[in-house]
């Protein structure tokens, strides 16, 4: 991507996201270079927006999972069913089958579902019943957790850990950052407007 192009994203974002530009930043980096993200940072400071918005602009397909405790990894990597028509068991996709995948709250999930995401990070394919999946290309994790709330919770083992590239905190706006974003109103609407 172009130097002016890559400046026009950043402009874009930075106009959408107040007072994130250093994550919006961040995030770029770590898609630029391959890696996945891990963002640590309580509820309400844009985690979900920023990915949202990011596919949006780079025109790439956008997944989300949402982790809680009951949370399976077929919903994370998807499922083969039985066809009784056919008498073959048919493929149905998970989230992870996207381009840019927002994982939220992945500390909520338990150890086993967590784990469904290593292949995937690491190698770019999950694998079902002996059959190997290419995922698309590219695909990019970024995955949230709260760094506040423990109760529930279950820690990521270091291989998961080991699989994002950067770990960032998007922190609180300034105040007038703050100003701006109230007098602003619901800035989710505008990502459904974004050109690529």
């Amino acid at each position: 991507m172009k130097s002016k192009k890559l400046d026009e994203v950043i402009t874009v974002l930075t106009n959408l996201l107040k007072g994130k530009k250093e994550a919006i930043q961040l995030t770029l980096i770590a898609f630029f270079s391959d890696g996945h993200l891990l963002i640590e940072d309580l509820p309400g400071l844009g985690k979900t927006t920023l990915a949202l918005s990011i596919a949006k602009v780079l025109n790439l397909d956008f997944g989300r999972i949402q982790c809680t405790s009951d949370l399976l990894p077929t919903d994370i990597i998807g499922v083969k069913i039985y066809d009784k028509k056919t008498g073959e068991f048919i493929f149905y996709k998970g989230a992870i089958f996207n381009n840019i995948v927002l994982v939220d709250e992945i500390n909520r999930t338990t150890p086993k579902t967590q784990s469904a995401l290593l292949e995937a990070m690491e190698e770019r394919q999950i694998t079902i019943e002996g059959e190997t999946y290419k995922l698309s290309d590219p695909f990019f994790v970024i995955a949230t957790q709260n760094p506040v709330e423990y109760y529930g919770t279950f820690p990521l083992p270091e291989a998961q850990l080991d699989r994002f590239s950067l770990k960032i905190n998007i922190g609180y706006p300034s105040r007038e950052e703050e100003r701006e974003i109230l007098l602003g109103g619901n800035k989710r609407s505008e990502i459904e407007n974004l050109e690529p």
